[in-house]
């Protein structure tokens, strides 16, 4: 196949997976597909995504793939106060504290468990913080550099272009897609409102055919399409539309070399379309997400309703691990909390698999819709 992105990147099929899983991420570009590692959650340290990125160097054969961040566009510098997980955690309101220990003690819970997220660490969403996370990504050997929350800051994009680095970036309409396009981003990614996490309210089918003619009219550039992608057919469909390849999430959760616990797992094999609900209860920014009584109690009358990020995410990712732990010594009912973000694509996906064979079926399926076009025409 040849789009104007395989040839920017070196790739066969513009298959991209982004995953904070970096087994995921090699095992997809390894098949042919272009994995996206996403050191974007708000736990990695410069230090951490030395590891995880020399990791990926090591086992992925010399074959491309993309980190990704999420840097917010509006998120201050702090300067010269050192920010940490403990100093934005002793910001949280009691009340928020109190909320989520009654919740988790509802579903039998255990408040005082002691998980990772009680270690004190550097925040990432910080622009101080964040150049280091730059700066080491460009130490790799990385194709593309994406963004995930707004237009990328501007040491990001020039350093990049220095490395030669393609950078990319995510999109909610076509006056995001225009203003990226002014900071000198290469690759946009249309997503629409399907996605799993941050997403805006454009359906992708409508949302993709208009970044597309607003960008073509400017500078042409590559576009992906993303949002409730998880087949070959549906990656045809975008194309037809114009984009250059897809971006997808959704369908790596529950691959076997993801490192998404089993118990959630089970739950995004079991959900239907009409299981996802958009909410601010995982990380205070509006995101697509598995419904569950985790949401459920934030949209609630006792709820104190959520915080901004990032103080609600680390109120989300100390609780979830303790779930979690619930979840794994038996608690059943600790179940009905667990969530995870999650597109709408979620009906469509149908097993635990390899990424290596979801990458094959993509490529099938593309494969079997290219052949039923053909039909159109005769």
């Amino acid at each position: 196949m040849r789009t104007q992105i395989c040839e920017m990147l070196g790739i066969d099929f513009p298959l991209f997976a982004f995953s904070h899983c970096r087994d995921v991420v090699v095992a997809v570009s390894k098949a042919g597909g272009f994995g996206v590692f996403g050191a974007s959650n708000g736990n990695v340290t410069p230090e951490q995504l030395k590891i995880e990125l020399d990791w990926i160097d090591a086992h992925i054969d010399g074959k491309p793939y993309g980190l990704d961040l999420a840097i917010p566009e509006n998120m201050d510098n702090k300067g010269d106060v050192h920010q940490t997980s403990n100093t934005l955690a002793a910001q949280i309101p009691e009340e928020h504290k109190q909320f989520v220990d009654r919740l988790l003690t509802q579903y039998g819970v255990n408040t005082k468990t002691p998980v990772r997220a009680d270690e004190d660490r550097e925040i990432s969403h910080f622009l101080d913080t964040a150049e280091r996370l730059v700066d080491e990504g460009l130490r790799h050997p990385i194709r593309l550099f994406v963004n995930a929350l707004g237009r990328p800051p501007q040491f990001l994009i020039d350093k990049s272009h220095a490395k030669g680095v393609a950078v990319g970036a995510l999109v909610g309409s076509k006056e995001h897609a225009l203003r990226q396009l002014e900071a000198g981003v290469d690759v946009i990614v249309a997503q629409g409102t399907e996605a799993a996490a941050h997403c805006g309210e454009v359906s992708t089918m409508v949302l993709l055919p208009e970044v597309v003619r607003a960008v073509q009219a400017v500078r042409p550039v590559p576009v992906l399409a993303a949002g409730g992608i998880v087949t070959g057919s549906q990656m045809l469909a975008a194309m037809a539309m114009g984009a250059d390849g897809v971006w997808t999430g959704s369908v790596w959760l529950p691959t076997i070399e993801s490192d998404v616990s089993p118990a959630v797992q089970e739950r995004l094999v079991a959900a239907r379309s009409r299981d996802t609900i958009r909410s601010r209860a995982m990380t205070g920014k509006m995101a697509r997400q598995l419904r569950s009584g985790w949401n459920a109690a934030w949209e609630g009358p006792e709820s104190p309703g959520p915080l901004p990020m990032p103080y609600q995410f680390l109120l989300t990712d100390r609780a979830f691990q303790q779930i979690e732990k619930s979840v794994q010594g038996g608690n059943d009912k600790a179940r009905e909390l667990l969530t995870e973000g999650v597109g709408q694509g979620v009906g469509l996906i149908d097993g635990i698999k390899s990424a290596r064979t979801v990458v094959q079926e993509f490529m099938e399926d593309f494969a079997r819709a290219l052949e039923r076009t053909h039909r159109f025409a005769e």
